[in-house]
């Protein structure tokens, strides 16, 4: 199976869900969006998978999304993509892209919504979390 993560690897929630990814055996394609953007292109087509608006995929903590005023439902589309390209952190994370959908996941264990269900074995996240028991079922 073909997939994609759209990582950082200083967010918690984007390491446990490349961890769940290879978890379930799958090796993705892991894309740094802070070294290597997407393209408006690209965020726009994600985000017309994904089936949201834009503005549901901006990162306000820890981001310039406050000093930017974005906040402001005025802003049109093309105004948000302005200001992901200006500064790609304000693009949450990770958005994983899989056959089987795109999501982006948060909470990490939302990734298990677009991978295969087939041979699950227990998994924790960082935390301690327990994410997938010990008979191979989602917990939450």
């Amino acid at each position: 199976m073909d997939v994609v993560i759209y990582h950082n690897p200083a967010c918690g929630t984007s390491r446990n869900a490349l961890a769940l990814i290879r978890h379930v055996g799958i090796e993705p394609h892991v894309i740094e969006y802070l070294k290597t953007p997407p393209s408006r292109a690209m965020i726009t087509g994600l985000v017309k998978r994904m089936g949201v608006p834009l503005r549901s995929l901006l990162r306000e903590k820890g981001t310039p999304f406050a000093e930017l005023g974005l906040g402001d439902p005025g802003l049109t589309d093309d105004q948000l993509l302005d200001a992901i390209e200006a500064h790609p952190t304000l693009l949450n994370r990770p958005i994983v892209v899989s056959p089987l959908g795109v999501q982006l996941c948060r909470p990490s264990e939302a990734v298990l919504n677009i991978l295969p269900a087939e041979g699950r074995k227990p998994f924790t996240k960082e935390d301690g979390e327990v994410v997938i028991d010990a008979e191979g079922r989602r917990v939450r």
